[in-house]
């Protein structure tokens, strides 16, 4: 995708991610699993909810603890930029999708 006016790669990935899920979710590839429509099954969400998403970086520095392992969609990446991007190494991002579900079962 386009990303014109982009501050650093970690808000220019996490934006492209927030975009593609949104995408899924507008051709009814992805579905939603959360709030009471979802509650022990899956319904047909053709505007993605933010607050059904979190995105966790993996690659090149995994966050793996703290306030900021986990931001939801749209949260600052202000705090998250400072080394994250290794010169001619690290410029590659990676990231975990968790997707909050809500079950009766559990």
């Amino acid at each position: 995708g386009n990303v014109s006016a982009s501050i650093g790669h970690v808000q220019a990935s996490r934006l492209v991610l927030s975009r593609f899920a949104y995408k899924l979710h507008r051709e009814l590839v992805s579905w939603g699993t959360m709030g009471s429509a979802g509650l022990c099954g899956k319904y047909l969400m053709p505007v993605m909810r933010k607050q059904q998403y979190r995105f966790q970086m993996t690659n090149p520095n995994p966050a793996t603890s703290g306030r900021y392992a986990c931001p939801p969609i749209g949260a600052s990446t202000t705090l998250q930029e400072p080394g994250q991007v290794i010169p001619a190494i690290g410029e590659d991002m990676g990231y975990l999708v968790w997707r909050k579900r809500n079950c009766c079962a559990l």
